[in-house]
């Protein structure tokens, strides 16, 4: 079994100090304990495409107080942020580990319609963390939209997204969420914030857990808050044993842009 805290909230815009102040009192707040903090997309700055006013670094401030929160509560902890790396800008996963260790995600599908493609700088290669004996495959908001890339040939046990995935559009977050767990034959998590940013964006968060067949583990949630969720490996592949959908999928390849 794993359990997983979602944290649905709101952002302050462009203020890494502020996003981080209010995280830590909401994560203090909750006595239970987990195995896993999710955080939403770009959660100590909103969805910014002026990366070079917050960008840190893997050394910085957001960073090191990830490590540390991971330490003192004893479990992992993911979400993304602005980060800089030899000139360029990235929307990047990090998935911290309970005794500080880092592995990272950079974006792959940059949102064009936002222009974060000529903010950011793309990633190319899929990770999968092992975790607590799960395999987990971290992607971020408009990767949602693109089945290929996501798609289950590492034999990975869940999928999880963060985003900030505005109002206008929750329909498509709803429906592929469910698609990509049905077809992934996985438990599949969405982690989005609620508010309005500088952009006049509204978000209605709609965070959610979804099992390997379709069902809700956590209905879509529209209300600040931390959410919590169990995932039953052994469930999980009794269910592939008995269906075994995965083992007619087809084989494919990937290159690179």
């Amino acid at each position: 079994m794993m359990k997983i805290a979602l944290i649905q909230t709101t952002l302050a815009w462009e203020n890494p100090m502020e996003n981080r102040s209010h995280l830590v009192q909401k994560i203090n707040g909750f006595i239970e304990e987990v195995d896993l903090i999710v955080l939403p997309e770009m959660f100590s700055t909103g969805f910014t495409m002026n990366p070079k006013a917050v960008a840190e670094t893997m050394q910085g401030e957001t960073v090191s107080w990830l490590q540390h929160l991971a330490k003192a509560k004893n479990c992992a902890i993911t979400g993304s942020l602005v980060i800089e790396e030899k000139g360029n800008y990235y929307n990047r996963l990090v998935f911290v580990f309970p005794n500080g260790d880092i592995k990272t995600y950079d974006k792959r599908h940059l949102f064009s319609l936002a222009g974060e493609d000529k903010s950011y700088s793309a990633g190319t290669e899929k990770l999968i963390v092992e975790y607590k004996g799960f395999r987990i495959c971290p992607l971020v908001c408009y990767d949602l939209r693109f089945p290929v890339f996501s798609r289950n040939v590492e034999n990975y046990d869940v999928l999880l997204y963060v985003a900030n995935w505005p109002k206008l559009r929750i329909s498509a977050w709803d429906i592929l969420l469910k698609a990509r767990a049905v077809e992934n034959m996985c438990y599949t998590i969405g982690v989005n914030r609620i508010g309005t940013d500088n952009n006049n964006l509204e978000y209605i968060g709609h965070s959610q857990a979804v099992d390997f067949l379709g069902n809700y583990l956590l209905e879509p949630q529209e209300t600040e808050g931390i959410f919590i969720v169990s995932l039953d490996k052994e469930k999980l592949l009794e269910t592939r044993s008995k269906m075994a959908f995965l083992d007619d999928r087809d084989n494919f390849e990937i290159r690179n842009f």
